[in-house]
């Protein structure tokens, strides 16, 4: 980079895929016939590359009989199972575009996702947890509780024509809720009226840029929009996640992570069926002890997450009972990864080759991933360099201009891996897409010269106190080393005299007591006077995304309508 500006691009060893996602499958499937697709654990149910291929073009012969063809939207709101991969290939096959939906969601943010996709067909689950998805959607289509028909005809949700529930733990269970609902067992079983021939016709009509997906954003600052991805970005981006990885058929990931999230979906099963490698579903949504024991039983050699959980496994009271040396190589990301937390998984987990990555879902979703011999200076101070045939620089946030090496500026991205666009969203795809298809991430960073990025923070999470600039990552980054601290969240307050206020959450390792004096004692060993936290409240737990995000703006309300210095657990600086 001779002329010193914050911009890279990578070629590759290996040209990008062309191939579609399907086409793409079906030599991965007859390579491997015989060895392990999937484990879920939760379901006893184990499915080689044979079995699951046979799934797989049943169900697509079924999206077919319903009337199902590409382009139309068929949404999925469940945790993870393997009919949710069987529907992920099997939308795939025929070119239907898969809408995830977050298994968390109550009745107004369902409908939100629904209307925003305008989606033809939902596939659900029974019930999870403390929600009764049935109860749910009969509140938001009265009309399942009359009857089947060729169409729900609510007039609300008016391209909403089927509705098709599944039940994990009985997959053979033929009786629905109710008369509009179509049972899982029947729905497949019209499917036997298609015929193979008609399926490979479907997928000989598509193309690797046809959309494929619709992600949503995960919400942690606003309203969540539909993220259009095709079969070219999220195959090639976990093919090539997979090549930095090392990552072949030998290998077996533990996938704790939610599917319907870009890290589960792409990074997760479709990066494990991309090369012939063995997905194991340690339960229906994250548990600790979970994993841990699927690492141990399934002999798992890689493990995804976000920090907060590895924390929580290396957390776990009965951690030291299972053996962790199968583990090799994984990603952690959704976050920033804490130094120490990132000595604890490779000294303590046995997992030495652990990744730090980076990028968002309008990216499919990775942008940057270290590799397994950066030296772990790369691996706890960078997010790494952009993967091949990806095209990377920083520029000044109130403009396009690329800053100089070393400058601080907003992250933007071009290439392959872009987003086709927010489905039916034309303004706020050209608000972050510009003329020129660099995709503006929100995201303030930092380049070197062989093109590692260190990301500083949210470009609106930015604290800017007394006309300094402050990232907040940093303090989280110093607090972190606290030997007492196992989590931590840095905010700003609105000030009316500094302009902003820092505020710490901080949340302490199990039995460990810390005390305000304490902590900002150990801030004032290693922190400049005004990137001391003013407020530091201890808390309990904190408000999270269903994939373990931080959400500050929540923890930035409960401050605001309490009151920075309420509540027994807070401290405040003097």
């Amino acid at each position: 980079m001779p002329d010193g500006k914050s911009y890279f691009h990578r070629g590759g060893d290996q040209a990008l895929l062309g191939a579609t996602i399907p086409e793409h499958f079906a030599q991965v499937a007859k390579r491997f016939a015989n060895r392990e697709a999937i484990i879920s654990r939760h379901q006893t149910r184990r499915l080689t590359y044979a079995e699951l291929s046979r799934e797989i073009d049943r169900a697509a012969r079924a999206l077919l009989a319903a009337g199902f063809a590409k382009g139309d939207r068929i949404g999925i709101w469940s945790t993870n199972n393997v009919e949710w991969l069987v529907l992920q290939m099997a939308t795939a096959r025929v070119g239907a575009i898969l809408v995830n939906i977050n298994p968390a969601y109550r009745p107004r943010e369902l409908a939100y996702a629904l209307r925003r996709s305008r989606v033809q067909g939902l596939f659900t689950i029974p019930a999870f947890s403390h929600s009764n998805y049935v109860e749910m959607l009969c509140e938001l289509l009265p009309e399942l509780q009359a009857g089947p028909g060729e169409t729900l005809g609510n007039a609300d949700l008016p391209e909403l024509r089927k509705v098709v529930i599944y039940d994990p733990a009985e997959p053979l269970a033929t009786r629905a809720p109710h008369p509009g609902f179509i049972a899982w067992p029947a729905f497949l079983s019209a499917g036997d009226a298609v015929s193979a021939a008609e399926v490979d016709a479907a997928t000989a009509g598509l193309d690797s840029d046809d959309a494929i997906n619709i992600q949503y954003t995960s919400g942690t600052t606003g309203f969540p929009k539909a993220v259009l991805l095709t079969h070219h970005n999220i195959l090639n981006n976990a093919y090539f996640t997979a090549q930095a990885m090392r990552f072949d058929e030998n290998d077996r990931l533990c996938v704790p992570v939610p599917f319907y999230h870009c890290f589960g979906m792409v990074l997760s099963t479709l990066l494990c069926l991309a090369v012939g490698a063995a997905i194991i579903v340690p339960a229906e949504h994250f548990d600790p002890l979970a994993v841990l024991q699927a690492i141990d039983e399934e002999r798992c050699t890689a493990l995804h997450g976000v920090p907060t959980m590895f924390i929580a496994q290396l957390e776990h009271p009965r951690f030291a009972e299972f053996d962790m040396h199968s583990l090799r190589t994984g990603i952690m990301a959704g976050a920033p990864c804490p130094v120490e937390l990132m000595h604890r998984v490779i000294d303590e987990m046995h997992c030495s080759e652990i990744l730090i990555g980076y990028g968002q879902t309008e990216a499919s979703p990775i942008t940057h991933l270290t590799v397994w011999d950066d030296t772990l200076e790369r691996r706890t101070q960078t997010v790494g360099r952009n993967l091949p045939h990806q095209e990377v620089k920083i520029a000044d946030p109130n403009g396009s201009m690329t800053l100089p090496l070393g400058e601080i500026g907003e992250v933007c991205f071009r290439g392959y891996h872009v987003m086709k666009g927010y489905f039916d969203n034309d303004e706020a795809t050209a608000k972050t897409i510009d003329a020129a298809r660099w995709l503006r991430s929100g995201d303030l960073g930092a380049m070197d010269s062989d093109g590692y990025v260190k990301i500083t923070g949210r470009l609106k999470e930015m604290i800017i106190r007394g006309g300094e600039n402050i990232y907040p990552v940093e303090i989280e980054s110093y607090l972190f080393t606290h030997p007492k601290i196992a989590q931590v969240a840095v905010f700003g307050l609105p000030d009316p005299r500094m302009g902003e206020e820092i505020v710490a959450w901080v949340q302490t390792h199990a039995g460990e007591q810390l005390s305000g004096d304490e902590l900002r004692a150990f801030c004032r060993d290693g922190l400049a006077h005004f990137k001391m936290p003013k407020y530091i409240r201890f808390v309990d737990e904190f408000p999270m995304t269903v994939t373990g995000k931080l959400q500050k703006f929540k923890m930035r309300e409960v401050m605001e309508n309490e009151g920075p210095g309420a509540g027994i657990r807070t401290a405040t600086a003097s």
